[in-house]
């Protein structure tokens, strides 16, 4: 009986100790969320110790062995705890810390976070931003994600652009016009509202309301001589409320609806470089804009810097990666109109090098048995890169294999292919060509060029290499263009050399270029060689001589050696 009131005394004492330390760890579980709340700290740990208990009590329970909490007990304890030291560490050391995390912690941060992304406005202007300014800069990201997927994307960015910040300043109307750096003008990309015009209407405009909006609504402005050019030109936001006395703006009198009243100027940029200038307008008789408005359209403006510039890296990388498959396609097809293999051909000797510096290659050339008695050698230098210089290489192609089959001289070939490449108006395109007939029976050569394409023979009598060829109009520049025949005896031993003009100006990494002299003294010096064994050697030379210098034009080279 004494034994059973020990046990029961135990079991008593242990319940309520058990009861006691769950209660306690609760508790401090509770306060560890409040923490939690005020700090920002994590109360992970302390939610894995009361798990850890929780689970302790069960299997006590379970197996009836209440000493099993003398090991979960410290456990949780531990758990629930080490969190809290951890914050004590971190900002306990003193009350003016903790006062200054809980002032950061209770602020806004959504204004910090704008400031990162948008440079251009001052984080003063910034810091004093509302949340409706805050809730447009949203939206122009949102209408700028739009723009994306539309051709005319960034037309509708600037419409909306334009009528939000109408909107939030409440001006009259407002326009938005961006540079254009190639001809040196800012012309008008969106228009809304009504707008006195600050600049001299062309004296052929009428002066009334639709006729001077369609007017300015398509109009181009210089760099000078008018408000918007001379803001872009400055970098730097006007507010202008006495324009009478502004020798900036013009005033189109007499009519009331052109009489000028307060405007904005702020420029549009992108990181440092002014694109364009948002222009806001308050009419002649009403309230003049005030600083706070000023200041609210140069943050929007800032925000619609940011959207602009979205928009622009999406289209140049859409751009860059539309031309990196029309290359990867156009190598594709280019590879197909070089020749596998040189033929071979009795008495001659033929070697080439080619490389391409970058993208689809402009250079082109081919070796055409024509007829028994003729064999064609054409070496050709397509101006530009892509899918436009790929097409003229084609069709030149193409031309000469057909007409080279005739008895026609090599003038004569040129001067039809030229008429065919000319007559595709719709095409900006023009070509350097060589062309030489080869005659095995009679060892003579006709050749013709177009364009600076050089022709060089080496005479193994004299060990002299001279160029041959002239200058003439490029093909494709002007269809009645006529080309002149050129005709030479060539004998064993004699070099034939046509070169485009990328493999002489090749550089070196200190930016030397490789040069003519050398290509053609390094070619009289191994003229006992093959028409193969010289070009692999030029190749050898090039390569060395440039190391890894980036080349920015292709290099093909054509050597003809008669046996």
């Amino acid at each position: 009986m004494i034994e059973g009131v020990r046990k029961l005394t135990l079991n008593t004492f242990s319940f309520v100790s058990l009861i006691f330390t769950v209660l306690v760890i609760l508790v401090i579980f509770i306060l560890k969320i409040l923490i939690s709340k005020r700090t920002g700290v994590n109360c992970a740990s302390a939610l894995v110790g009361l798990v850890i208990y929780v689970l302790g009590v069960a299997l006590s329970i379970v197996f009836k062995k209440l000493d099993l909490l003398l090991i979960f007990t410290p456990i949780s304890l531990v758990m629930v705890l080490f969190q809290h030291f951890i914050t004590l560490s971190a900002y306990g050391s003193s009350k003016e810390e903790d006062d200054n995390f809980s002032f950061a912690n209770d602020e806004n941060s959504t204004e910090t976070e704008i400031s990162a992304d948008l440079s251009e406005a001052t984080n003063e202007e910034l810091l004093e931003t509302d949340d409706s300014l805050l809730d447009v800069s949203r939206d122009f990201l949102i209408h700028a994600a739009k723009a994306f997927s539309e051709d005319s994307g960034l037309d509708k960015l600037l419409e909306y652009i334009n009528a939000s910040i109408i909107e939030e300043t409440k001006a009259d109307g407002g326009a938005i016009l961006l540079l254009d750096d190639f001809d040196d003008i800012i012309a008008v990309k969106s228009f809304k509202g009504e707008f006195p015009p600050p600049y001299c209407i062309p004296a052929d405009i009428p002066h009334k309301i639709v006729r001077v909006e369609t007017n300015f609504r398509f109009a181009q402005f210089g760099l000078s001589d008018n408000i918007f050019g001379i803001v872009a030109k400055s970098g730097k936001a006007e507010l202008i409320t006495d324009p009478l006395n502004d020798s900036r703006m013009y005033q189109n009198e007499p009519e009331e609806f052109l009489r000028l009243g307060t405007y904005i100027f702020v420029p549009l940029k992108l990181k440092d470089t002014v694109i364009g200038v948002v222009s806001l307008a308050r009419k002649f008789g009403s309230e003049p804009f005030t600083e706070a408005e000023f200041k609210a359209a140069k943050v929007l403006t800032s925000f619609a810097s940011s959207a602009v510039n979205s928009v622009y890296a999406f289209h140049e990388i859409v751009e860059h990666s539309e031309l990196t498959r029309e290359a990867e396609l156009a190598c594709k097809l280019q590879k197909n109109l070089h020749p596998k293999l040189l033929p071979a051909i009795p008495s001659v000797t033929v070697g080439s090098y080619f490389n391409t510096a970058e993208g689809v290659c402009g250079d082109y050339y081919d070796v055409i048995p024509s007829r028994k008695d003729r064999i064609s050698f054409v070496l050709a230098d397509v101006a530009g890169k892509g899918m436009n210089s790929l097409m003229i290489m084609i069709m030149l192609r193409a031309i000469l294999r057909l007409v080279v089959n005739t008895t026609q001289s090599a003038a004569t070939i040129l001067s039809w292919a030229n008429r065919g490449i000319s007559n595709e108006s719709t095409i900006d395109h023009f070509a350097s060509l060589a062309l030489i007939n080869y005659d095995s029976t009679t060892g003579k050569i006709q050749f013709a060029t177009a364009g600076t394409t050089p022709v060089y023979i080496y005479r193994a009598e004299t060990k002299e290499i001279k160029k041959v060829s002239s200058p003439s109009e490029p093909i494709g520049v002007e269809k009645t263009t006529q080309y002149v025949d050129n005709e030479a005896d060539v004998k064993s031993g004699d070099i034939i050399v046509m070169y485009t003009d990328g493999l002489v100006e090749t550089v070196n990494e200190s930016g030397v270029p490789y040069t003519a002299g050398k290509l053609t003294q390094l070619i009289a010096q191994n003229s006992n060689l093959s028409g193969k064994e010289i070009a692999n050697l030029v190749k050898s030379d090039i390569k060395k001589f440039s190391g890894s210098a980036h080349q920015h034009d292709d290099q093909t080279l054509l050597v003809i050696k008669i046996q």
